[in-house]
């Protein structure tokens, strides 16, 4: 796949597909439309699959051998990260923060098999700094029935991220398995596409104005729905460009990811459809200037095709808002005027936040502390949507080390290792997530951690010539 120029071929692209691809990829993407149908006519069957899932994971990692475990951990916490909000609008999960605490387990138990690199060490001082803020929140807040579940509403997303980027920093993974992981990744999320269309098949039937809308999501929340269909857009744009290598395989996946993209943006919540955008852009550019001459045409030709699908699509989603999802991005309502905040009330959360760290400088107000602050303060009982005005106010100081951790161990690892082409569209996609969605979900910390893969290329196998003597 990759040649002795670093540039990657579309011949070993192709070949490695036929070779490697023995779970029918049709028939899984059938069987998981097939559960959407299962979910909607037979509710229960959310929790069967949600604990189906877990015992499926749980016999793959222990049953694999010893230099296999981390695919199946990789593997096992993708499909957990695409499959939770699916399970959170279907109360498929027993634990609102269940996915997040799957993705933790199955980390630590890679952890316990391979261990971790001695690179990783700045994720346990990053672990380690998270700790003074449930102290803190314990003293200020006192201990009740919602203590718990206050600290794993703030401290999961967290946790989990630098649980994963511990066990996964320096993990090998070669880049046909982490296409695989991408799919592990969609595969839920294409049962969640079919789940909305079969929740609300008409979008027309729904509209209420320009605002977020939970109709269209499925009841569930709009923001936390659009971030995961938009995680869903990149890796069906993946597929689309690295594992399509026939029309017929071009269209079927230009479909689906046609259909991720519609139900994602009529939801009206607009981060999660940037976000993606803004994380398929590195992804193009770096395929594109990695590859061979002959890859760099039909790359060409891919990225025609996808322009005329994002164009198809937004048209439809225009015709099926009847121009209102125009007027959303545009910020303006359902009369065409101006609205007065794009960030539709996320400033004035930023500068509450801001606000306790400047009283609270030193430890912060503890985790939680922002949003019981606003409590007491007769605000409603509203979270974060970002994830570094948080940190501040609820780590105080200590928020400064924890984003150069997060920001400069990434960086610092990729001067010495720049395989990975996903590398800036996982840490773009951490990033961008966490300033509109904080880290609700377990998404932008686990797509985070994959960042710090070290990807390897398959290699391509050596002809040698058969020596005939002569005479």
């Amino acid at each position: 796949m990759k040649g002795k120029r670093g540039e990657l071929h579309y011949k070993n692209l192709k070949s490695n597909y036929n070779k490697n691809n023995k779970e029918n990829y049709l028939t899984l993407v059938l069987l998981h439309v097939g559960f959407a149908f299962l979910i909607a006519l037979i509710p229960i069957f959310s929790k069967i699959y949600f604990i189906a899932l877990i015992l499926f994971f749980l016999h793959r990692i222990f049953n694999a051998p010893e230099k296999e475990k981390h695919k199946e951990v990789i593997m096992a916490c993708c499909y957990v990260v695409g499959s939770e909000v699916l399970f959170r609008m279907t109360s498929g999960a027993f634990f609102y923060e269940g996915s997040k605490y799957l993705v933790i387990l199955f980390a630590i138990i890679g952890l316990f098999y391979n261990g971790f690199s001695n690179k990783a060490y700045p994720y346990f001082i990053y672990l380690i700094l998270l700790i003074p803020s449930i102290i803190v929140a314990y003293m200020t807040i006192g201990y009740d029935s919602n203590f718990r579940t206050n600290i794993a509403f703030v401290l999961s997303g967290p946790v989990c991220l630098g649980i994963s980027a511990l066990y996964l920093l320096n993990k090998k993974l070669y880049m046909n398995d982490f296409l695989k992981a991408l799919l592990y990744l969609s595969l839920p999320i294409i049962t969640m596409t079919v789940y909305l269309f079969l929740y609300s098949p008409s979008i027309k039937d729904i509209l209420k104005g320009t605002q977020s809308n939970f109709a269209a999501s499925g009841g569930f929340g709009p923001n936390q729905v659009a971030t995961v269909l938009g995680l869903g857009m990149f890796a069906l744009t993946v597929r689309f460009f690295m594992k399509s290598p026939t029309l017929t395989l071009k269209i079927f996946n230009g479909v689906l990811l046609g259909l991720i993209s519609f139900r994602g943006i009529v939801t009206f919540s607009r981060g999660g459809i940037i976000t993606a955008v803004l994380i398929i852009i590195p992804f193009l550019y770096l395929l594109f200037f990695k590859s061979t001459k002959q890859m760099k045409g039909r790359i060409i030709y891919t990225l025609i095709l996808f322009s005329v699908l994002g164009v198809a699509v937004w048209f439809i989603s225009s015709n099926q808002t009847m121009g209102l999802i125009d007027k959303r991005y545009a910020n303006q309502d359902v009369s065409g005027r101006d609205k007065e905040d794009l960030s539709t009330g996320r400033v004035t959360l930023f500068m509450d936040d801001l606000q306790g760290f400047i009283e609270n400088p030193l430890l912060g107000v503890g985790a939680n502390g922002a949003k019981e602050l606003r409590l007491k303060k007769g605000q409603g009982l509203k979270a974060s949507h970002n994830e570094l005005s948080r940190l501040f106010s609820e780590h105080g100081t200590l928020a400064f080390f924890i984003l150069l951790i997060l920001i400069f161990v990434p960086l610092l690892y990729r001067l010495e290792n720049k395989r990975n082409i996903f590398f800036y569209s996982m840490l773009g996609f951490w990033f961008a997530t966490i300033n509109h969605s904080a880290m609700r979900i377990a998404a932008p910390g686990f797509i985070y951690a994959l960042a710090l893969l070290n990807v390897y290329y398959d290699k391509r196998p050596l002809c040698r010539k058969r020596l005939i003597k002569k005479g």
